[in-house]
């Protein structure tokens, strides 16, 4: 996602801008999706290289995103399209601007640096805000609600599933036993004295909050569903280009493209295909791009960015299998 900037000027140049440029390489009067836009980096990207006529849809259900991204995307006049929208819903609206299909699309998932540097949206552990989490405001599940109402047992499960820790039970307990909670400060400090004696390279509270917002807005859900819908747009030769930033949402790209580019996707020991499986694209990285030391410097919450590309394949064209 974009970088924070003071004011009201759009941030810096978003993680690994350059690598989803050329990954699209987006052409004049080609149709182009960005379906997490944000501040609008990569879409402002893509409409410069699609000039004069390239045009762009793009989604985000943050208001606030989508003001400053209107504001950077304003001088391309009628070739921009923005929606305060789930990207789940990419089928309808292209539906309703009357395009068939799109030359290529960007997933760059997660919480953006905006979302990340405002307290009052609660995503971070490093300031006092109310414990929200919400990527749209409309969204009905706040983490408040999570760590407040779960069972101890159903909250441990969601650390651990979408948070990979291995102290989930540790911190659901003391999370518990110190309801309510209503800030972000005050579950980072029971997170951290739960954590206590424990060494680790990243803060205590960083795989619980991952977790609380995982599930808060339903992200792996969404791009599970969302994937599929991608592929189904695009038009042939086109490219879905993902970027992920905790190794679930990587492992599901992964599992996706994998099984979206083989013919066959019965058991290895099955002696004959019943599947009837055909592979819809092939994939461009069969192992992910990830920022260089320069961008890393520049933008340490970059560090840990997958870039993974896939392009589809023309109806009835087969790949060869593994």
């Amino acid at each position: 996602m974009d970088k924070p900037q003071s004011g009201t000027n759009p941030p810096h140049r978003s993680v690994l801008y350059q690598e989803i440029i050329l990954a699209l390489n987006p052409h004049p009067a080609g149709h182009y999706v960005d379906a997490t836009l944000g501040a609008g980096g990569h879409a402002e990207g893509i409409l410069e290289a699609s000039n004069p006529d390239g045009k762009l849809l793009g989604f985000d259900l943050d208001p606030h995103a989508l003001e400053i991204a209107r504001n950077r995307l304003a001088r391309f006049g009628g070739r921009v399209f923005l929606r305060q929208s789930s990207y789940l819903h990419l089928k309808e609206e292209l539906d309703r601007l009357g395009w068939p299909s799109v030359d290529g699309i960007v997933f760059d998932l997660g919480v953006s640096s905006m979302q990340l540097d405002t307290p009052q949206r609660g995503f971070s552990f490093q300031a006092e805000g109310p414990l929200d989490m919400r990527f749209g405001p409309e969204g009905s599940i706040t983490a408040a609600l999570l760590v407040n109402e779960l069972p101890e047992r159903e909250l441990a499960a969601l650390i651990w599933k979408y948070g990979e820790e291995h102290l989930a039970r540790r911190i659901a307990h003391a999370i518990v036993q110190a309801r309510p909670l209503r800030t972000t400060q005050e579950l980072a400090e029971v997170i951290v004295r739960a954590c206590k004696g424990q060494r680790s390279h990243i803060h205590p509270a960083t795989r619980t909050f991952q977790a609380l917002r995982i599930a808060v807005n339903e992200e792996l859900q969404t791009l599970e569903a969302a994937l599929p819908q991608a592929v189904s747009v695009l038009a042939p030769g086109g490219r879905l280009a993902v970027i992920s930033f905790h190794s679930l949402e990587d492992r599901l790209v992964k599992q996706f493209f994998r099984r979206e580019s083989r013919d066959c996707i019965c058991p290895p020991d099955q002696p004959v295909c019943t599947c009837e499986h055909q592979a819809s694209i092939r994939e461009i990285t069969r192992h992910p791009i990830e920022p260089g030391e320069e961008e890393i410097a520049q933008n340490p919450r970059a560090r840990s960015a997958k870039l993974r590309v896939a392009e589809k394949l023309p109806t009835g064209m087969s790949v060869a299998q593994d």
